[in-house]
């Protein structure tokens, strides 16, 4: 048994977990309303699927958008792959749910942001294991999606409230 719970994995497990849910069900019905998603991921992560000349334009990260054409939607337990439209040229890509640093969808201001932070736990104090529950609420930090793709360029930007998880790390 470990000496403590890893709570910030566990939440991001969670969170990525929800992205999940939320893609399978827009993979079988489609997207509701207003609903539209800003997916960030790292495109440096071994298992990122895509074309070399959007690897090659987009060495590090990426985001896609998933609105008015997306096609082929799967979701599977590690990830999902989609088809997107990048100037008329239909590109496939394959993305593992660890590999998402944010997901936000702006028509409801709802975003998650996945932040990795090395904690080595021998260097906490006692202190830092108390979590003090009276606190308001964790940090919520508004962003506008950055517009790194050209999948959706009809799709206006909006402002989005993004949990940091990270915030609740000691």
């Amino acid at each position: 048994m470990p000496k403590r719970l890893d709570y910030g994995n566990m939440m991001h497990a969670a969170m990525r977990t929800l992205i999940q849910d939320v893609l399978k069900l827009v993979s079988e019905e489609g997207l509701p309303g207003e609903h539209h998603f800003f997916i960030t991921f790292d495109t440096t992560h071994p298992h990122v699927e895509l074309s070399d000349w959007l690897r090659e334009r987009y060495p590090e990260e990426m985001t896609i958008v998933l609105q008015h054409w997306f096609d082929a939607l799967e979701v599977r337990n590690t990830g999902f792959s989609v088809t997107l439209n990048f100037g008329d040229q239909p590109e496939s890509l394959t993305v593992p749910f660890d590999a998402i640093r944010t997901f936000v969808d702006p028509s409801v201001e709802f975003g998650l942001r996945f932040e990795t932070q090395e904690i080595d736990v021998d260097e906490l104090g006692e202190a830092d294991e108390i979590v003090e529950i009276d606190k308001p609420t964790p940090d919520v930090t508004p962003i506008a999606p950055e517009r790194k793709s050209a999948s959706d360029a009809d799709t206006p930007s909006g402002d989005a409230e993004v949990v940091s998880l990270d915030s609740f790390r000691k």
